[in-house]
């Protein structure tokens, strides 16, 4: 999904030490567009906190009825330095790109975009789609495979029983389950389902920072409580997770992990990248419709693609972890 704030923030992320403190990270609602354009709930990146592992943006969005509201309808737009994952919970999306993919992202299923030094994609809910709900995550790829080719995975993880809970691992490992999906750093994404009141214990990776981001709750984690759309956190070093649904109703949350990324990037829009001057020279090559993204077929909205927005006046502000 595009990050289409008219005046979107430039920031600098700085890798190294993480945060050694346990914590909860509000979300803040943003529009996608215009006036009836879709709302989501970004919980990544915010002031508090940049990355946890190489997680690096993450939308929580719906359930909306997009029969009488906005539907998603975002049209061809760019990324660099990334790859996009996409998680719904309800509904359907079409999803065409510049590799020439055109596939259906659709519940409890993984679709997982690399975009290499330059890719473009368009999202648009289908016409069956009633109710739309779902996550739409961005992972920060290392200088090492950053101008990599671009790349599509579809995965359907099974779901698992854990005792009074459910798990889909759509990347890494987690309690005996395990993605063949590739990633470039160490990572960890799973859906879990609590049943009414239900505790789980979970052994993770101590060398992984966690996430867990709330769908329906409220949710204890580790003897934080985290109502719907807070993200929690949990520095590197806890051997187990602890997770309680703290209502009458199942509660759904999304864990997210990996080994603290150690590079300073830079997040604008819809690129990372590893300085001012490259984000200015993305954002110029996108204007000019230059090969380095490539084209979407078969997208039919308008836009025919999205245009970048104005670059700030000023340079980076320096964000840590």
């Amino acid at each position: 999904m595009s990050n289409l704030e008219a005046a979107p923030a430039e920031l600098e992320c700085r890798g190294g030490a993480p945060a050694r403190e346990a914590g909860v990270l509000e979300a803040r609602d943003v529009p996608l567009g215009g006036p009836r354009a879709m709302r989501v709930r970004r919980t990544l990146p915010q002031r508090k906190r940049s990355l946890i592992g190489a997680w690096c943006f993450a939308d929580h969005y719906g359930p909306d009825n997009v029969t009488t509201g906005a539907r998603m309808d975002v049209g061809p737009h760019p990324h660099t330095g990334l790859q996009t994952v996409s998680w719904l919970f309800a509904g359907e999306v079409e999803h065409r790109d510049s590799l020439g993919t055109h596939a259906l992202v659709r519940p409890g299923e993984l679709n997982l975009m690399a975009s290499g030094h330059g890719i473009c994609h368009s999202e648009v809910s289908t016409p069956a789609t009633t109710v739309l709900h779902g996550v739409q995550l961005w992972v920060a790829l290392p200088d090492a495979h950053r101008d990599g080719p671009r790349d599509f995975r579809h995965y359907a993880p099974p779901a698992a029983d854990l005792g009074g809970a459910t798990a889909r691992v759509f990347l890494g490992a987690l309690a005996g389950l395990e993605s063949p999906v590739l990633t470039y750093s160490p990572l960890l994404g799973a859906e879990i389902v609590l049943a009414a009141h239900a505790r789980l214990s979970l052994p993770v990776d101590q060398e992984y920072e966690h996430g867990v981001l709330v769908d329906a709750g409220p949710v204890g984690m580790s003897g934080t409580r985290l109502q719907r759309s807070e993200l929690g956190y949990l520095p590197p070093g806890a051997a187990t997770i602890e997770l309680a649904n703290l209502s009458d109703d199942p509660a759904r949350v999304l864990l997210l992990g990996g080994v603290p990324f150690e590079e300073d990037i830079i997040m604008w829009w819809n690129f990372v990248g590893r300085s001012h001057e490259e984000i200015v020279a993305f954002r110029q090559a996108w204007e000019a419709e230059l090969d380095q993204f490539g084209r979407v077929e078969g997208y039919e909205g308008t836009p025919r693609r999205l245009p970048a927005p104005p670059l700030p006046n000023a340079r980076l502000k320096p964000r840590t972890r």
